[in-house]
Parts: structure tokens; sequence; C-alpha cells
């Protein structure tokens, strides 16, 4: 695992163990959520454990692999787990990412995990599907990141997104993409998109012919849209958190190429995982 996502993963824990310790009331709503300040801190403790769990090579099914199944795994774990209060959560983030980031080391030493890796197998099963463990490892900071965002805008606080974490999950993005494409929305659609993170991010393509996806890393042959990103910008739409709209109107967005008018189509193709 590279050391910059090992260092995103333990600061985004601890930014997030922060803001929750200077929560005054962990009842109050979190701004487009159903949810309270004490559910997500507690879903975060409960999601941190699980891919834990996943990294050590331990079997924990959630939900069945599609996103559809994600909001009825979370509210039967939610219902099971009563813990609210901010600091004994702040701890359990911190230390269940801890035990994730342990549990990688342990995997990297064991020379057969190591093999099943090289050899294209991955080796885990996750809320979303067969993952590597270095894919599993941005979908946690991914996750983290996101619930992070809606604790820093419920406590009116800086959130802790930055371009290099929003680059660093990009991995686990393009492993989940064809999960999350609408069907509908790419049924009647043949294009071939180019997409760059600003500041010199990741690159990557996306073709759509008749409803399938598929995502290449690097940069397409022939694309009929590039899009430049902000890379925030590009997380926060990606995960449900941002207006594309909003995003194009702040700079954030530019579409170029022989169709650039496909460019304030893409984000409507995907539904936030």
């Amino acid at each position: 695992m590279p050391e910059a996502l090992r260092q995103a993963i333990r600061g985004t824990a601890d930014n997030i163990a922060t803001l929750l310790r200077s929560a005054p009331d962990t009842t109050a709503a979190v701004p487009g959520s159903e949810w309270t300040i004490g559910e997500v801190a507690a879903h975060l403790a409960l999601a941190n454990e699980l891919m834990a769990d996943l990294a050590a090579g331990r079997e924990r099914p959630y939900g069945d692999g599609t996103p559809q199944s994600l909001a009825p795994a979370n509210a039967q774990s939610l219902a099971a787990f009563e813990e609210r209060r901010a600091e004994p959560l702040a701890a359990a983030i911190t230390e269940q990412a801890e035990a994730f980031l342990a549990a990688m080391d342990t995997a990297a030493a064991d020379r057969a995990a190591v093999d099943r890796a090289a050899a294209g197998h991955p080796p885990l099963i996750s809320p979303l599907g067969p993952m590597d463990r270095g894919v599993l490892a941005s979908y946690l900071l991914t996750h983290m990141l996101g619930h992070g965002y809606d604790l820093a805008r419920a406590l009116r606080r800086p959130h802790m997104i930055d371009g290099e974490r929003a680059g660093l999950c990009v991995p686990f993005l393009l492993s989940v993409m064809s999960r999350v494409a609408d069907p509908v929305a790419t049924a009647d659609l043949t294009a071939r998109y180019a997409v760059r993170l600003r500041g010199g991010g990741p690159v990557f393509g996306v073709d759509l012919t008749g409803g399938t996806v598929v995502v290449t890393e690097g940069l397409p042959q022939r694309p009929d849209c590039t899009l430049l990103i902000d890379p925030v910008a590009f997380l926060l739409i990606a995960l449900g958190r941002r207006s594309p709209w909003r995003a194009i109107a702040r700079g954030q967005v530019f579409a170029r190429g022989r169709k650039p008018w496909l460019g304030p189509r893409f984000p409507t193709l995907f539904t936030a995982p």
C-alpha cells in the first residue's frame, strides 16, 4: 500500500475524531441526510471495523454486493449498535483505522496473499463486490471522506478533503463505476470519455456502448469528450455531495473535444455508491 494512502487513512480518521470531540450535541441532524451526527459516527465506527476484518481475511457479509443493498444493511447494523456518544465513537473510528492498517501489514508479509494478488485473484469480498486489498484501502478512505465531509458540514467546520486524498480515492471509484452506472441513463448512449483530474492527478477513460460501461486507466484513444475536473469537486460529485451544475458554474469542471456537449451528461450516468 502506498505510504500516501496509509497516511491519508490515518489522517482522515484523526480528523473525523477531532470533529466528533468538538460536537456539542450528537443528536443534531446532518444536512442532506436522515442521520444524526451520532448515527454517522456510529456508522463510521462499524464500517471501519468491517473493513479491518475484511483486510484481515475474515468473511463479513454486508448486503449482496450491489449499491441498492447498502442502505438496508446500514440500517440493520445501526439498529444493533446503540452507541451514539462522541468520545467512544471517535476512539473506535481511529482504533479500527489502525486495525485496518495493521491487517494490511500482516497481509503484505503473507507470501501466499501476495501471490494471490499478483495472480489477479481478488481475495476479498467487499460490500461492493470483489476487491484486492489496495482497492479496499481506497474504498475505506473514500467512505471516511464522504461521511467526514457530512460531519464537517453539520458542525460548520472545514472538511478534510484535499486534492491528494481525492486522487487516492480514484482506484476504488474506478473499480465500482460499472456497478453504479444507471442502466436507464446509459442505455442509449455511445460515447468515449477521457477524465483528467487537475494538478497532475489520475487520468482514466470511460467507454459507454448500449448500457455497457468499460473503465480503463490512462488516456483513451480518440475520446469524444475530455473532462478536466478539480479533484475535490470530482470526489464530491461522485459521492453525491455536490451538484455537477454547481461545480460547472464555479469553473471546477471543463469539457472539450469533438463532442463537448457530452460533458454535463457524464455525472448523470452514475449513482453515488
